[in-house]
């Protein structure tokens, strides 16, 4: 590889995360605040909103959610199982 070119990261395998949710009420309304917290190292994030969460988290696997316009919608999908 070139020392132009970037090397692409491979999605990992295995991840671990400690979830936090809560809700704040200000303002605009109550909103769903989030962390992660890497087990391993202590690491932790922040977000603002699930909307950031997720965003986050398609980033870390690679995954992108697919016709998910907001965070609402995202919540109040139910998982199908295959037929």
């Amino acid at each position: 590889m070139s020392q132009g070119q970037k090397q692409r990261r491979e999605p990992p395998d295995y991840a671990a995360y400690l979830l936090r949710l809560w809700r704040e009420t200000g303002g605009e309304g109550a909103q769903w605040r989030a962390s992660l917290q890497n087990p391993h190292t202590g690491e932790r994030v922040g977000f603002s909103s699930l909307r950031d969460l997720f965003a986050f988290l398609e980033k870390e696997t690679g995954w992108r959610t697919q016709g998910l316009e907001d965070s609402d919608e995202a919540g109040s999908r139910q998982p199908t199982t295959p037929q």
